[in-house]
């Protein structure tokens, strides 16, 4: 067993519990050697030392359950043959550790290659009938600790296997719950921040009306805050949709890049899409992260970049996805990047994918926003 695994709140080291089993099994191996019948009067070094071999090897049985296996087989194969009649202990061990490794297959040949080899050792060295009754009883007697040993590992395997699922399942419970928390919390700001922001900019445009109406100056105070209504409402709903990411939403992916494109020109934006190379099968995550890339640009563009054309450009490659937006914006070489949510949310979920993201200006004038996402291919 592994010490220290299911200890409560004193906890032996992983490698502390190895080599005290180890030593553990070397001294119970050289006890029983000891004690037992010799196969002559000098001590037999050899035997003694594959015993200790064999216990001392267990050690190891984490980072290389089967060399460890492979190890005790032989040093069991060995010391039989010197007439040391002992229970592989060691090998017993090491088929508990090869098997909740998950090693199953290549534990059960090796140890039926192990019980042929020491049947015939002990076919050999037999002495006459008491000695081959014997050597049947024992060979009986490690088939039996072998499948003990084999059950018990595969029991742990698979306990630790579904304690594993278990956790993943909580896991996968809790962000589903925050998921819900999140898309609760933006509904709720999203109804009452965009109420009040509702009544602020209706009252400016009122306002602004009026005065014009009048032939009055209107300030550009009152003006600012007319557009700053406008801009919050179009901020609130589109964050609100940026956090819809549940079954009510239906989800959005490289078929309906168009559709964006399409938007854009509707908007008064020359807009163009260029698709190269034939479209295989894309995962979904790649599909939502390459519409969420072009819906964010296309935004951006709309907003800030004062551009009269852009163009999408979706590459399909061997192993990935190229996105790529142009604009001839306002953007110039020496215009600063700063960073805004919009584009630290694409570079976030361009990096959750393994992809890369560059943005920035682009020539003389304009902005660009480059993205390449893998696509892994099922074999």
């Amino acid at each position: 067993m592994d010490i220290g695994r299911f200890g409560g709140r004193f906890r032996v080291p992983a490698g502390v519990g190895d080599w005290a089993v180890a030593l553990g099994v070397a001294v119970l191996l050289l006890g029983t050697g000891l004690s037992g019948e010799h196969p002559n009067t000098d001590p037999d070094v050899l035997g003694y030392a594959l015993l200790a071999a064999g216990g001392l090897a267990l050690a190891a049985r984490r980072r290389a359950p089967l060399a460890v296996l492979a190890v005790t087989g032989l040093c069991a194969v060995g010391y039989q043959a010197a007439g040391f009649h002992v229970l592989s202990v060691a090998y017993l061990v090491a088929v508990y550790a090869a098997v909740r490794a998950g090693h199953r297959a290549l534990t059960v040949a090796a140890s039926v290659t192990l019980l042929a080899v020491l049947h015939l050792t002990a076919l050999l060295l037999r002495d006459g009938p008491a000695s081959e009754a014997l050597a049947q009883a024992r060979h009986v007697l490690e088939i039996a600790w072998l499948i003990a040993a084999f059950a018990a590992g595969e029991a742990l395997r698979q306990a630790e296997r579904r304690a594993d699922e278990a956790e993943r399942a909580r896991e996968e419970t809790a962000r589903r719950r925050a998921d819900e928390e999140r898309l609760h919390i933006a509904r709720e700001l999203h109804d009452s921040l965009t109420h009040q922001i509702s009544i602020i900019k209706v009252q400016a445009e009122v306002a602004v009306h009026v005065a014009r109406r009048r032939g009055e100056h209107v300030s550009e105070a009152l003006l600012a805050i007319q557009e700053a209504g406008r801009e919050a409402t179009r901020e609130l709903r589109a964050t609100l949709e940026a956090l819809r990411d549940d079954d009510t939403a239906p989800p959005r992916g490289l078929d309906h890049i168009p559709d964006l494109v399409e938007q854009a020109s509707r908007a008064g934006l020359e807009a163009t899409l260029i698709i190269e190379g034939p479209r295989p099968d894309v995962p979904a995550a790649v599909g939502r992260t390459a519409y969420r890339i072009v819906q964010e640009s296309l935004t951006n563009i709309a907003r800030h970049a004062s551009a009269a054309t852009a163009s999408v450009r979706i590459a399909y490659r061997a192993d990935s996805l190229a996105i790529q937006v142009d604009d001839d914006g306002k953007a110039t070489p020496d215009t600063a990047v700063t960073p805004g949510l919009g584009l630290l949310g694409m570079r976030e979920r361009v990096t959750a994918l393994g992809g890369r993201l560059h943005a920035g200006p682009c020539g003389e004038r304009g902005f660009t926003v480059q993205a390449e996402l893998p696509v892994e291919r099922e074999s």
